[in-house]
Formats: structure tokens, C-alpha cells, sequence
């Protein structure tokens, strides 16, 4: 009941300029009539005398016009700030980056990727990355324009340096990290609150979620592992 009250709140305000707009549609020729003055007919609207719609303050009239205003503009701004956009990509590790980009940055999915192969010293390393902290706090346009290869960190979800068995763990905004599992290393979505597991062996990583191993010359290994995030009803 209450999505549908909050659905018919975002219709008003997107329908009508202003409060005084808004006032006019619920007054009728018969209520001018028997007032004979207008601003008066909008005050009794106001205070729910008047009109057969909903009740809407003006306060809380323009507090959700701006609202609607602001998703407006984050949607918009949304749009434009794809790195991937526009972009011929040959590459199908960039390929694969940029069919989950605009999902990532939505939240409709979340992505771990896990790659293995050398750094700029010839190391062996390997590691599991948030895709969508990465794009909330990186710059991904050299990635897309092949300036700059993506490879895991210290900072990430899960990094491992062979050669210095350095190993390093950290949650982000999306997972929760548990290492100490005998199954292996496990992710909890924070949001649904969901187990994905990276073990190849295990016939699925989880609910709601899918393992895609990309063969690509750039890379040792890369996995992609996509969890679908749900709301809690």
C-alpha cells in the first residue's frame, strides 16, 4: 500500500511545474463558484477541505520535487559517465568489463573478478576484485582505452603475490570477506546478505549468481563472477 502512495507522490510532482499547479487540478468550477476567489479555494485544498486527490503540503511538495529532480540529473549523469562508452573494443576482456559496467554502477549487479597473471615486476599474482567499488573509486577510461591493464591489489577483496606469498583480504561497500572457511574463501553480499563461493569445484558459486571463465591472450586467468542484487521484501 505504501509503494503505491510514494509511486502516486512521484507522479504528482513530476506532473505538475509548481504547488500552486498541483492546488489547481483538484479545484472544480463548482468550488469557484460558491468561493469566488481563488487563492482561497487553494488554501482549503491545502488544509484538505477541498479536492478529492491527496493531501501534499507544499514543504512536502517541493521536498520531493527536488527529489525527483535529483534522481532525474543521477540518472542522466549516470548515462554519460560509462567509460566504455563509445569505445571500439577488440579485446574480449574489455568486452566482458563493458557488458557489466552500467550495471555495476546501477547496483542491479555486482561482479567479482578474479584475474591471475604477472605485474610490471613479472610476478605471479592473483586476486579477486570488486568491479563495482572499483568503478565508484577509479578512473576506468584508461582501462577501456587499453592505456592501463586491470590487475588486483593489496587494496582489493583477495590478493595473493606468489613469489612473496604476500596475501591480503578487505572488505568493500558490496562484500564481506571470510577466509577462515573450510570450503575456501567465500564473498557475503552485504545488500541481500547472500554467500558466493569462488571454489571451481562447487557446482554453483550461489543463489543469484553465475561463474564465466574467459579465455582472452591478455590475461593467465580471469573469472567473472555476476550476482544479481535483490532487495529484501
Amino acid at each position: 500500500m505504501e509503494e503505491e502512495v510514494a509511486t502516486g507522490s512521484d507522479n504528482i510532482v513530476t506532473e505538475f511545474n509548481t504547488y500552486e499547479d498541483f492546488l489547481d487540478s483538484q479545484i472544480t468550477s463548482h468550488d469557484l463558484y460558491y468561493l469566488e476567489d481563488e487563492e482561497l479555494a487553494r488554501q482549503l485544498v491545502e488544509l484538505g477541505y477541498r479536492g478529492s486527490g491527496e493531501v501534499l503540503k507544499r514543504e512536502e511538495f517541493e521536498a520531493r520535487k527536488q527529489a525527483a529532480e535529483a534522481n532525474r540529473l543521477s540518472k542522466r549523469s549516470q548515462q554519460k559517465t560509462l567509460a566504455s562508452s563509445g569505445k571500439e573494443l577488440k579485446n574480449p576482456f574489455l568486452r566482458a568489463l563493458a557488458q557489466r559496467e552500467e550495471a555495476n554502477r546501477s547496483g542491479k549487479m555486482t561482479t567479482i573478478i578474479f584475474i591471475r597473471d604477472k605485474n610490471a615486476k613479472g610476478q605471479e599474482i592473483s586476486g579477486y576484485i570488486d568491479y563495482a567499488h572499483r568503478l565508484k573509486t577509479e578512473d576506468f577510461e584508461p582501462y577501456f582505452t587499453g592505456r592501463r591493464r586491470l590487475l588486483p591489489r593489496p587494496s582489493d577483496l583477495s590478493f595473493f603475490n606468489w613469489e612473496t606469498q604476500t596475501s591480503t583480504s578487505n572488505p568493500t561497500p558490496n562484500y564481506q570477506v571470510i577466509a577462515e572457511n573450510a570450503t575456501g574463501l567465500l564473498f557475503k553480499n552485504k545488500r541481500d546478505r547472500k554467500i558466493l563461493t569462488v571454489d571451481p569445484k562447487e557446482p554453483s558459486p550461489g543463489d543469484n549468481s553465475t561463474r564465466t571463465p574467459l579465455d582472452c591472450p591478455q590475461y593467465t586467468q580471469v573469472v567473472f563472477y555476476d550476482h544479481i542484487t535483490r532487495r529484501k521484501t
